[in-house]
């Protein structure tokens, strides 16, 4: 569900009509997402360990909240049950100084690998938090239509090929969990991946980057608001 006025989520496959070339680039970003899950599978799960990673979070408790989801700040990512995989890339990153992070900088000095993949897979066994889309039904139809049949004339793909029909993400690619998350920080983040600003999609061939840019304002807006009520199950305990 969307998290507004009661709607629900439309039955998995249902896309708006799209011409010949949305349906080839869907299909060439399914197939990447495919691929990159193979590449990147014996290591893609439970590396790190929860409670070690929970005894460890005093500091980030304090900006995104006790439950990794209620943050001080709308502009801070919700953490909780988002993917081991893509956690633990990213705390690397800001670590490193691969990821400029300003708020973050000096957080993770010290800690080892080992560390951050133990506070990732925390993280990741927290529940997921879904919040509420703001805007009309015009602009959830809209976004909707962005989130799972692209943009073609602007060779913009479906943001669902990678991040899954309920915003799950992938997590063996290490695909984000998108669901759920603060319309504010997906605003800045496609902002900043459209201008070139964040990089950190270099592993995958400059994907995000390419799909931002054919995003205006307008449509980021209304695909962060969408996305903020958009409801993402808890994966399978299997």
């Amino acid at each position: 569900m969307y998290g507004r006025k009661g709607l629900t989520l439309p039955e998995m496959g249902k896309f708006s009509k799209s011409s010949d070339v949305n349906m080839q680039v869907r299909f060439e970003m399914i197939l990447m997402t495919l691929v990159l899950a193979l590449i990147s599978a014996p290591g893609a799960y439970a590396a790190g360990n929860p409670d070690s990673g929970q005894a460890q979070i005093a500091a980030c408790a304090a900006c995104h909240g006790q439950d990794g989801a209620t943050g001080l700040d709308p502009s801070y990512p919700n953490l909780a049950g988002q993917n081991e995989v893509y956690l633990t890339r990213q705390l690397i990153m800001i670590r490193d100084g691969a990821r400029n992070i300003v708020l973050m900088t000096g957080q993770l000095n010290g800690k080892s690998d080992q560390d951050l993949e133990d506070i990732a897979a925390y993280y990741a066994s927290l529940p997921a938090k879904t919040g509420q889309a703001q805007g009309d039904d015009v602009d959830i139809a809209r976004a909707e239509q962005i989130y799972r049949g692209g943009i073609a004339k602007k060779g913009v793909a479906a943001c669902s090929a990678c991040h899954s029909p309920t915003g799950g993400g992938n997590a063996p690619a290490g695909f984000p969990r998108v669901g759920g998350q603060t319309s504010v920080y997906t605003i800045n983040q496609l902002t900043a991946y459209r201008e070139g600003e964040r990089k950190t999609d270099e592993d995958y061939g400059g994907m995000m980057r390419g799909v931002a840019q054919g995003l205006t304002d307008g449509e980021i807006a209304v695909l962060a608001d969408f996305l903020q009520g958009l409801y993402a199950p808890e994966p399978s305990a299997d």
